[in-house]
Formats: structure tokens, sequence, C-alpha cells
């Protein structure tokens, strides 16, 4: 290894060391300008975050490099990383366990950071120096955290490894090079909608200016928190080889509640900026969901739980995560407490009015949120006092979720077709009534084709799913007078939420059809032999070993076949890794629009035979492509014409002369 080596980690520590400073100056300088109506101060705020944003890039970068070049003196790199690891393994294993996980974790907070200060040049200076001071103090927090308790250039010398340990063998997938950076920016991003919420309490202006300016951004967040969570949910699926796709792990919980907060905050904000209401629920909402995401890399980090995507098990860790996260959350409602009289709403709306129904739209997703969210820490508060251990199953979180989540697409279904400020349930009911009867109907029938037999789950899921999609068809319908013509002058912000509804309804139908149908069969099975599940039948076709650049594997190909029609050919392996000795089972899955084949791999049995597991799984991919709908509904929104308007300059202008009274 060369000297060129041997100081990249310490380039890497110092580049972490200043992005520290520059973080401290970006709380600093800018709110001192502020408090003196100093404009040339608060334009250091936008060199600082760029400033913050490089020297991390610069420290990731680093990390990334002693991987690829093997260097073990380096304890995490030795830790996690084997000079048999294949290149874009060594990459991800830069985030693949707890120090450089938390990097890669405040390089995306950097990087929020420096997409606000170059492209909100519109804002008024001083709004824009609020937000990257509250940002810059979320930075601080963390980057410290990182340099004191989690520091990823920690040297292992003199007695480094020359072999390196290995990468959790779970995480030696594609699915590992893209969820985590993609999870963490849409946690990450909630800060922005967090810091535009702190700033305008600071200043006392929020108006619907203000939620013009944060909806994009909350947006972008939401989008990346969506598509994180689709693929964690795709990774766990294929990946440990039980064939589901959503276990109600405690970490699993820690994604889906703020992206849950986040959903009520995005239909806040469109109500903040269309009338003017719900600044309090607005500014609580960007507070709670930015906190469920210190939460959940609380509940990651701090080892008081146990779970496949948990990464550390050190108390003084969870205590340091835990300092922050009330500091953040207590400092945020203490500031709410102080600043309440400014976010007073003056709008009326009628008990049935669009803003109504938005209204139970965001208690119904709170409330489910709380649901999971004593799910998730009632068992650790029990073992806590010390009363023993608690679990809390599947059965539980079901029960909660699903009620309220059929509550919720009603009001979601009846609301789209609302007007603003007075409705009229009959007027509402008319339009919608047909929906509702032709959704039962067809939600009957089905299963009906299907089994033979009413399955009360699948009544309900099809029968949510349906009204859910003809409401908002209709509603479409009417807003275009008729015209297809006309639907695309509806605006990028209407048919973005058109979009992402959709991608509910067509979640709730796959959801609602794996849950209710799928089919699994644990058999032993020996070459030339045949097992029939469903439609289907799986032949044995042939056993042997594959060598991999660091494991190796036992693999059985099985042909499948349907109508005695070969469709497909699975091939599913038990692999070995050399370096830890580690046994992984890797699934094979046949995939078509509206089924999976499933097949994995469990114990050698004699002569040749092996315990597997098959399974068929009806609309499986449907989960996800409404992830995407969804997550493609949200890109849409942000495309909409009036988030790309200047500021009108006369306002402007009208703020930056109050700047001399405005205290931070």
């Amino acid at each position: 290894m060369t000297e060129l080596y041997s100081m990249v980690p310490e380039f890497g520590q110092l580049a972490l060391i200043f992005a520290f400073v520059c973080a401290a100056f970006q709380v600093v300088i800018p709110l001192v300008g502020v408090n003196r109506g100093a404009p040339w101060l608060m334009a250091y705020a936008r060199p600082l975050a760029t400033g913050q944003a490089l020297f991390l890039l610069i420290s990731l970068f680093s990390l990334a490099y002693c991987f690829v070049v093997d260097d073990f003196s380096v304890a995490y790199v030795a830790a996690n990383s084997n000079t048999a690891l294949p290149t874009p393994f060594k990459i991800s294993a830069v985030w693949g366990a707890h120090e450089g996980s938390l990097l890669l974790w405040v390089t995306m907070l950097g990087l929020w950071s420096l997409a606000v200060a170059w492209l909100s040049k519109s804002l008024p200076i001083d709004m824009i120096a609020r937000v990257l001071a509250v940002m810059g103090m979320v930075s601080v927090g963390f980057i410290l955290f990182t340099l004191e308790t989690s520091n990823p250039f920690s040297r292992h010398l003199p007695s480094a490894p020359a072999e390196g340990g290995d990468l959790n063998p779970l995480l030696q997938d594609f699915g590992l090079i893209v969820h985590p950076p993609t999870l963490y920016m849409g946690y990450v991003g909630l800060s922005v909608a967090f810091a535009f919420a702190i700033a305008a309490l600071m200043s006392g202006r929020l108006d619907a200016a203000w939620a013009r300016w944060s909806r994009p951004w909350t947006t972008a967040a939401w989008i990346f928190l969506t598509v994180g969570i689709a693929l964690g949910s795709w990774w766990a699926y294929y990946e440990l080889g039980w064939g589901g796709w959503w276990f109600w792990d405690p970490v699993e919980n820690a994604s889906l509640m703020p992206w849950l907060v986040a959903t009520a905050l995005l239909h806040s904000l469109a109500v903040t900026e269309k009338r003017g209401l719900f600044k309090s629920w607005t500014v609580l909402l960007a507070i709670f969901a930015f906190s469920l995401s210190l939460l959940g890399t609380f509940l990651v980090r701090s080892g008081v739980l146990t779970s496949v995507h948990a990464f550390a098990s050190d108390p003084e860790r969870g205590i340091f995560i835990l300092a922050l996260l009330g500091i953040c959350v207590g400092g945020s409602l203490l500031l709410y407490a102080i600043k309440a009289p400014t976010v007073a709403s003056t709008g009326r709306f009628e008990l049935v009015s669009r803003e109504m129904f938005l209204l139970l739209n965001n208690l119904l997703l709170v409330v489910i949120a709380l649901a999971i969210l004593i799910g998730t820490l009632y068992p650790l508060v029990y073992d806590f006092m010390g009363l023993g251990k608690l679990s809390v199953g599947a059965a539980w979180f079901n029960t909660m979720f699903v009620p309220l989540s059929v509550g919720l697409a009603v009001v979601v279904g009846a609301g789209a077709m609302s007007r603003w400020k007075v409705d009229s349930l009959g007027r509402i009911g008319t339009m919608l009534w047909p929906a509702a009867i032709a959704a039962i109907v067809f939600a009957i029938i089905t299963p009906m084709i299907i089994s033979g037999e009413l399955k009360g789950m699948v009544v309900l899921g099809l029968s949510v799913s349906i009204w859910l999609t003809l409401a908002t068809f209709i509603d479409v319908w009417k807003k275009s007078r008729g015209q297809i013509t006309r639907i695309p002058n509806l605006g990028m912000s209407y048919l973005g939420m058109i979009l992402a509804h959709l991608g509910v309804a067509v979640t709730i139908v796959g959801v609602t059809m794996v849950a209710n149908y799928s089919t699994e069969k644990s058999v032993r099975i020996a070459p030339g032999e045949r097992e029939t599940l469903g439609d289907y039948v799986f032949e044995f076709a042939q056993g042997g070993h594959i060598t991999g650049p660091n494991y190796t594997s036992d693999a059985v190909r099985f042909n499948v076949y349907e109508d005695d029609k070969l469709i497909s050919t699975l091939m599913a392996e038990k692999r070995r890794y050399t370096a830890r000795g580690s046994v992984m089972t890797e699934a094979a899955i046949d995939v078509s629009l509206f089924r999976d084949l499933y097949v994995s791999m469990g114990e050698p049995l004699d002569n040749g035979a092996w315990g597997m597991r098959l399974q068929v799984k009806p609309f499986m991919r449907w989960v996800w492509l409404g992830a995407i709908f969804m997550a493609c509904g949200g890109f849409l929104a942000m495309l909409d014409k009036r988030y790309r308007r200047r500021a009108d300059k006369k306002v402007t202008a009208a703020k930056g002369a109050e700047l001399g009274g405005v205290n931070a």
C-alpha cells in the first residue's frame, strides 16, 4: 500500500472537520445577519452551504476510495470489506454498516442544503438565511455525532488484517446499492420542510407564499421516501427468501411513519397555499415528520432493537441521537408555543367542504402513524421498565391499520369531488353513489370467479380500491367537462394528485390479492420429480454447483409448466460465502404482471433431494407498481408551473425593507 493510500483516511477526516466548521458558521452568520438587518451577512448562507456539501462529498468519496483499494488500515473498511468482494459491493459497503451509513446521511443533508441554496434564488434573502441556518443546526448535530462516536476513518494500525472481514452477505445485493441512498434522501429531505417551517415561525410569516416555497421540497422528499420504502420492500421480498414483502419489522415501521405524516403534510400545505388555512397543522406536521425520521435513525443505530436492518449496538450512540431528537422536538415545540399567535388561521369553512375532508384525511394519517408508533415502541418501553419481553406482531398492526386505511380511502375518494368552503353531502352522494355500487358489485363477483367463495377481506380491499379509482375518474371527467383534450389543462399538480391516488388504489389491489390468494408448499423433492401447486407444475430438472467471486453455491434448476407447456426455468441457490462461512438463500422468481412464481431452497436431504418452498403470489408486482404511480404523481406535481414563478419583486423589496426590524 503506497503512502498516497495511507493519507486518504486523514484527508477524509479533515474534510469532515471542515464540513463541521462550515455548518457551524452556516448557523451563526446568517442569523446574525437577520438579527442586524445585514443582507451581506445573510448572503454568506449560500456559499457556506456549498462549502459544507463539498467537504462532505470529499469525505464520502475518500471513504469509498479506501474501500475500492482495500485499505484495511481503516477499521471500518477492514470490518466490512474483503479483497474478494466485487467492486460494486465495495462501493455499497460504504453505507453497509453504521459509520458509513451515517456519513452518507450527513452527506445527503449537505446536498439538500446545497440544492435549497441554489434553487431558491427567488426567495427573500432573510427567509433563505433562516432556512439554511436551521439546516445547518441539524448538520452540526449529526456531523458532531459522526466525529465523536461513529468516525468511519478510525485506524486499525499496526495490525491491519491482510484480507479484511466481509460485508454482511444479506447486503451483497443490488438492492443495497440503491435502497439506502434513496431512503436517506427521503429521510433527510424532510429536514427541508422542517427548516421552512421553523424559518416561517421565526419570521412570523406563515402565508400562502411560504407554503408555495415549501411544497415542492416536501414533495421531492416524499417521492424519495416512497421509492425508498418500495425498494426496501422489494429487496426483502427476493433476498430474505421468505416470500413476504412487509413484516411490520420495527425498522420498516420507522420508515413508514414519517411517510404517513409527510403525506398528511403535503395535503396540509395544499390547503395553506390555496386557502391560508391549517397553518398550525402544517407547521406541526413538518416538525413531526422530520422528528419521526430522526426517531427512525435512533431505532436503527441505538441498539435498542434487533433487526436485519439495524446497524449499531452502542448505547453511547443511542443516547447521543436521543439527545439530538429531544433538542429537535423540544426546541421546535417551544418555538411553536412562543409563536402560536402568529400561526392562527382566520378563514372559515363549513362542515361539508373540501377543507373538512382534507382535515379528516390528515387526522386519519396521523392516527395510523400513531398506532404504528405505539406498536413499535411499546415493547421497548415494556422491556425498559423491567416488565419482561413483549412482542407486538403483525396481527395487531393489521387490526389497527386496515380499518383506518379503509376509512382513509373513502375520505380521499369523496374529498376529491368536494368543493372549497362549502358543499353538500347530497351533491357529493349523487355523483358518487354509482361508483360505490359498482365497486361493491365488482368486489363480490371477483372472489366468486377466482375461488368460488366470498372472502370478506377481498371484498373489502377490492371495494375500496375500485371506489377510489372510479371516484378519481369521475372527478377528472367532471373537471374536464367530458373532453379528453381538456385534461392536460387541469394543471400538473392536479394530474399528479390523480396519479398518486390511482397508485394507492393499485397498491391496495396488490396487497389484497397477495394476502388472500397466495399459495405455498414446502416439499421434499429429488432430481426428476415434480410437484404441483395450483395451476403450475414444478420439475426438479438439475442440481449442481456454482462458483462466484467470493462464494460457492449449491444450485437447483426448476422447469415450470402450465397446461403441460414449459413457461419458465428457475435457478435457486444456497450460497456459502467464503470469508465468513455465512449461508444465504437466493430465491428464484419468475415475474409477470399478474403473478410471481417463487422458489427458495431449504436444507439438503438424502439421495440428492432438497427441502424446497414453492410459492405462487398473484398480483405481487402491483404492490410496487402502485408505489411507482405515487412517485410519478409526486414528480408531476413538482412540475407545476406555479412552483417555477419568481417571487414578486415588489414583495421581495418590501420584505427587504423590513429586515431592520426583524429578529431571528
